[in-house]
């Protein structure tokens, strides 16, 4: 009986607990206390302002009287804020801060205003800020004025400038103070804005010699130690930079000269390397075997961060061309100058990765196959193997007169002498003159994600979207350009390493860009597989403007979702078109040269991956209106950076229909159950004779390459979203357009109050006219706020008459020409 009303007591408490939560949660309690900190930040500056003028006649009372006397009515106090006013400016000012505890006042009232929900602004960086500027103009006054202490009553830097500055003085002189509140100075304003560090650049440049050089070049003389990179008229020869070698990671094969007195039907088993030989004996006959043992791809100890882009400055002749007020290059990774990129030591190290090979495997294996072969009447002249992490290929050279058609139908006999998961055969392999025969090792290897991202391949890569998928047959890394793809097709049946693969292929971006110059959008129909890249989303994750999440899992919204992108991408294309360039790369090498106005719209362009994790479920949920606009986004997308990455699990044909498999090129097949799905996807049989467990098949072009996928677990994917996230991030996710559908043009404007504008409305107005963009997503921008309030003002300013109805997708129309025609509509409203 006593458990049972333990139980109940706890329930009540936590009960109760709840609904004292929910009061300090509620929306009105937050507008009254904001409302007492405004009236209370107004008090204390009533009584600070007054302090300056009757502090002297008060301060003997505020001194010397006691509690009693202070509470009565005829105290003598003459500040206008009473007695009470006149204690707080006493002790604030004198007492602690001096008259930098204003910004007390300036943060209570910015408090305020966030809890009433009047501005949004981020509270934490205002109380950094503040108490920064409360501490230092406090020193600042209390050591510059530190005569003034002995003959006023008021005290410009308080009692804690005065401390301060005096220990100070002490320990390091009065230059040293001066230099201390210089750089503090200094560091402050570049928390502030990262332009700071542009501005002193200039001042501690050599500008005077740069005046000197052009009074020179006017009297047609040119300075010597500017000869070299400053042409007759002023302007910057372009910057040459070395090219970066393709590393090449397999050296070419050593031929080894025939012998002379060597049988016929010599048998080489070449592993790659390093070559050893021993004896074989097949049918009674001696014949040779080389082995090559691979040589693994050194790794780098750390990848601590990417190199910076060089950017080319060129002089431009066209004089009608935009030139920027600013003679550096645009930095897009200034916002966010401080990200370090993740290191390859977040991942997961197996000590079994190394290549090995086993002698007693290799030639059981290569009996067999000979004896196989022979007992249907086929003699082959030569074998070579080539040992991979899990498959070895066994590239045999028939004898004249064999037919290849007779070797491919002998794929399950030997697979069953083999005794193996599955072989594949490759008849004949393109570009060699040999038959492929790929037979999986019976102890594979795992190929882990560390010795993929460190590679020396990867890390010296200079593609524009790198994706390192894994390792080939012969042990190379496995890298593709997603630009170049542009759209990657991934399937396989569950379990066979396809979310594997997402994972490897989203990690080998995170560890190549900044945050600046990528974006994903992630559907997860599942709702787990993404939701681990959740935490990362101010750094490189874009989402709707109304979205909460920004892994989408509802259908609803990823139909928007992609329409949105569709948005973007017809945005994007009018960009181009204004800038006469044909892609991203020379859209953002003009804007970073400063040779595009931000004034008329543009903007730096950072690349948007789209991958959608279980595409077949989207087709049975939502069919043709998720279908559409990823064909339309396949078809047209390349060209402004956006490309896609689609999974599904079911490869068949009302999944990946023809209008799919047209526009993705690049197809990457995990096992399938069946030899239909292989031809669904790669128009061929093959993913049914993979062994599973991340071995795929890659496909761009004629001929699929087999790849073993690099295993990246999921706590491996955490540890790098958590190291990503734990640095300084964008205040929001990227957001896309906003999109409305065919039915979104036909709001009721009925309810719309004009009584009850917003606060924003004529700021909103005005930005509206001023870029001519009726936009919604624009107001969320300039002004900080979420979807519907900038959806409300949308409404206020359409039933003002200053933006026509609803386009679609489209932006508003502009109805108002000027600011003098807004003011006039203005006016009418008020």
């Amino acid at each position: 009986m006593a458990k049972k009303n333990s139980t109940k007591d706890t329930e009540q408490s936590l009960s109760l607990f709840g609904k004292i939560r929910a009061i300090f949660k509620n929306e009105t309690i937050h507008f009254v206390i904001g409302l007492v900190l405004v009236i209370f930040s107004v008090y204390l500056l009533l009584a600070f302002s007054s302090f300056f003028f009757t502090g002297a006649a008060d301060q003997s009372i505020i001194d010397s009287g006691n509690a009693q006397e202070l509470a009565s009515t005829n105290n003598g106090v003459k500040n206008y804020a009473g007695s009470r006013g006149a204690q707080l400016a006493s002790y604030l000012i004198n007492d602690c801060f001096g008259i930098s505890s204003f910004f007390i006042l300036v943060f209570l009232a910015v408090a305020g205003l966030k809890l009433m929900r009047v501005r949004v602004v981020r509270l934490w960086k205002w109380f950094i800020g503040c108490s920064l500027l409360l501490v230092w103009f406090s020193v600042f006054f209390g050591f510059a004025f530190v005569e003034q202490y002995k003959d006023s009553f008021l005290y410009l830097g308080g009692m804690h400038g005065y401390n301060v500055s005096n220990w100070l003085v002490s320990q390091v002189g009065v230059p040293g103070v001066w230099m201390i509140l210089l750089v503090t100075a200094i560091c402050f304003l570049i928390y502030l804005s990262a332009r700071t560090v542009i501005w002193l650049r200039r001042l501690f440049s050599l500008s005077f010699l740069k005046r000197k050089q052009k009074e020179e070049e006017e009297k047609g003389e040119t300075p010597e130690e500017f000869t070299d990179s400053w042409t007759a008229k002023g302007k910057k020869r372009p910057v040459s930079v070395p090219d970066v070698a393709d590393i090449k990671e397999e050296e070419a094969p050593v031929e080894i000269p025939e012998p002379i007195k060597e049988p016929e039907n010599e048998i080489t088993l070449d592993l790659g390397g390093v070559t050893e030989t021993q004896p074989a004996k097949v049918s009674g006959e001696e014949v040779s075997m080389t082995i090559e043992t691979p040589v693994p791809d050194p790794v780098p100890p750390f990848h601590e961060k990417a190199a910076e882009p060089v950017f080319e400055i060129e002089a431009t002749e066209n004089d009608d061309e935009y030139k920027g007020p600013e003679k550096e290059p645009y930095n897009p990774r200034l916002d966010l100058e401080n990200y370090r990129y993740p290191t390859v030591d977040l991942m997961k190290h197996y000590d079994n990765a190394e290549p090995t090979i086993d002698m007693a495997e290799q030639n059981a294996n290569k009996d067999k196959i000979i004896n196989t072969l022979r007992s249907f009447g086929i003699e082959i002249s030569t074998i070579k193997a080539t040992v991979g992490p899990t498959v070895t290929l066994y590239e045999i050279t028939p004898e004249q007169g064999v037919r290849i058609s007779k070797i491919r139908g002998l794929e399950d006999d030997i697979a069953l002498s083999l005794s193996a998961l599955g072989i594949r055969i490759i008849a004949p392999i393109p570009g060699k003159g040999t038959i492929g025969i790929e037979v999986p090792n019976s102890n594979p290897k795992i190929v882990s994600g560390q010795s993929i991202i460190g590679s020396k391949k990867f890390q010296e890569s200079t593609y524009d979207l790198p994706v390192a998928l894994g390792k080939t047959i012969t042990n190379e890394v496995f890298m593709v350009d997603l630009c170049k793809m542009p759209h990657m097709l991934v399937a396989g049946a569950t379990g066979q390493g396809k979310s594997v693969g997402l994972n490897a292929i989203i990690t080998s971006l995170l560890y190549k860009k900044h945050p600046a110059e990528l974006k994903f959008v992630l559907v997860d129909p599942k709702k787990v597989e993404f939701s681990i890249y959740s935490v990362i989303e101010h750094h490189f994750l874009a989402k709707l403007p109304d979205g909460e999440d920004a892994i989408i899992t509802d259908v609803t919204k990823v139909v928007q979702t992609l329409n949105s992108i569709c948005v973007e991408m017809d945005t994007r294309y009018d960009l181009l078109k204004a800038a006469h360039v044909r892609n991203i790369k020379e859209y953002n090498e003009k804007f970073i040269n400063r040779q595009l106005n931000p004034e008329k719209g543009h903007k730096f362009m950072p690349y948007i991956v789209v991958v959608i994790d279980e595409f077949g479920d989207l087709i049975m949920t939502a069919g043709k209106e998720v279908e559409l606009p990823i064909a339309r986004i396949a078809q047209l997308a390349r060209a402004v950076g956006i490309h896609m990455i689609i999974a599904t699990q079911r490869p068949t044909t009302n999944i990946i229909t023809g209008t799919i498999k047209a526009n993705f090129p690049a197809r990457v097949a995990f096992r399938v159950s069946a030899m239909i799905d292989s031809r669904t996807i790669l128009d061929r049989p093959g993913a049914n004779q993979l062994i599973g467990r991340g071995d795929m098949l890659f496909l761009q072009g004629a001929d699929p390459v087999r790849v073993q996928c690099a295993f990246i677990d999921t706590p491996e994917v955490a540890e790098i979203t958590k190291f990503i996230a734990k640095q300084q991030g964008y205040p929001t996710a990227f957001y896309l357009p906003e999109y409305v559908g065919e039915d979104g043009g036909g709001n009721d404007l009925g309810d719309v109050d004009m009584g009850r504008l917003d606060p924003l409305f004529e700021d909103a107005a005005r930005l509206i006219v001023i870029h001519q963009q009726g936009s919604t997503s624009l107001i969320q921008r300039k002004f900080a706020i979420g979807y519907n309030r900038a959806g409300r003002l949308m409404d206020q300013l359409e039933k003002a008459g200053i933006v026509g109805p609803a386009q679609g997708s489209k932006a508003r129309e502009v109805l108002c020409v000027d600011d003098n025609d807004l003011q006039m509509r203005l006016n009418n409203l008020l």
